[in-house]
């Protein structure tokens, strides 16, 4: 009987094996592993209601209470600013980095290491590696790929596994220009989910310029075409304790890689508005922003995007709060910043695993490419008088 039910049990692993990696099938379960995991447990439950809450808490009681002891204590103004004003230590970075961009994280963080405890992963490279091959890569680059949804910079690092050279810049171009991390996809989520419509023009712009450039690339750059082998491990039930651990794990990443990068930025635009260079950069920005269709305050957004991804999606939270973007502009804003140029620490992490030239080329051309596919965005909306 023992033999009888593990025979049964083979069998049936078996053919959900063969499920998962049909184009057929496999393909509608990763949407619904999209729509349910990324789309309505990140972008709804973790960029929406918990993002809510606890911003709520920062602006009602946190903000206040930490202005309030830094005037008390300190009567340097400059000092003031740089923990407490505008773009503060504590009620901009730390606001950011806990409230906005800490419950968006978490949220991915737990259903990737689902995803990979169950031992899906494997089987999505499997499914995608014909698709995958049109645009130069394997299917075993879905791996830094989706590890891009969590962090750029740690997927770059991780196309070290990638075979080619070839393979390997074509993977960072598209890190670098459409693979939002997890931080700035649940802000867009957050932004975006009350217009689905707006949402999925964002989506399909992305999706559309991650194939169309990954299409041109493999034909631009020279160099072997690619192969795949990958070990498959059988499939099983996620173990909630492996679960938590590598979510706890990746948090405590987060927490000691990232924030001080958020403490970094403040502290950047803090010396920036002192000595009059933030106010420069931001003037020279809003030529461009302005060619988008966007007002002059949204320059403000992507400046701090070259700082954190994450941290520009965030000023755009800002900017949707005060009203000062309509939907149209909302999308477009949001498809530029998701294309835009890769944040501090993924260009310097481009310039290790790249080399200083081919890290300058593909940051030069995502720069001019985010802003060109943002006024073709906006040229469209005007043309057809598309009002979302």
């Amino acid at each position: 009987v023992i033999i009888f039910l593990d025979k049964k049990k083979n069998i049936f692993k078996k053919k959900l094996e063969e499920i998962f990696i049909n184009p057929f099938v496999g393909g509608p379960i990763l949407v619904f592993i999209l729509y349910y995991g990324l789309y309505k447990f990140v972008g709804v439950f973790g960029a929406g209601v918990l993002v809510d809450f606890l911003e709520n808490n920062f602006e009602n009681f946190i903000n206040p209470f930490a202005i309030n002891l830094v005037k008390k204590y300190i009567n340097f103004k400059p000092i003031v600013d740089l923990l407490v004003g505008d773009y503060g230590i504590i009620t901009l970075g730390i606001r950011y980095a806990f409230a906005i961009i800490l419950p968006i994280i978490s949220t991915f963080f737990f259903v990737f290491a689902i995803i990979e405890d169950s031992g899906y992963l494997p089987r999505l490279a499997l499914l995608v590696d014909r698709l995958f091959k049109k645009i130069g890569l394997s299917g075993r680059a879905v791996i830094p790929l989706i590890l891009g949804f969590g962090c750029d910079t740690m997927a770059t690092i991780v196309t070290r596994t990638l075979p080619t050279k070839r393979e390997k810049i074509i993977a960072t171009l598209l890190l670098a220009l459409a693979v939002p991390c997890s931080a700035q996809m649940g802000v867009i989520f957050a932004l975006l989910s009350s217009k689905p419509h707006a949402l999925i023009i964002w989506f399909f712009v992305i999706f559309f310029v991650f194939l169309i450039v990954g299409f041109l690339s493999s034909k631009i750059l020279p160099g072997e075409r690619p192969t795949f082998y990958m070990e498959i491990p059988p499939l099983r039930f996620p173990d909630i304790k492996n679960v938590f651990l590598k979510t706890f794990t990746r948090l405590k990443w987060y927490f000691l890689e990232v924030l001080p990068l958020f403490i970094l930025a403040s502290f950047l635009i803090w010396i920036g508005k002192l000595t009059g260079m933030f106010d420069l950069i931001v003037k020279l920005l809003e030529y461009p922003v302005r060619f988008l269709g966007l007002p002059k305050e949204t320059a403000i957004a992507f400046l701090f995007g070259f700082f954190r991804r994450d941290y520009g999606a965030a000023g755009l939270y800002d900017l949707k709060k005060a009203n000062l973007l309509s939907t149209n502009q909302l999308v477009i804003a949001c498809i530029t910043l998701t294309l835009f140029l890769p944040c501090i620490a993924q260009f310097l992490v481009n310039l290790k695993e790249r080399g200083y030239k081919n890290a300058l080329l593909i940051s030069i051309f995502v720069l001019f490419f985010s802003f060109s596919v943002g006024f073709l965005v906006n040229l469209i909306f005007n043309f057809f008088k598309i009002s979302l």
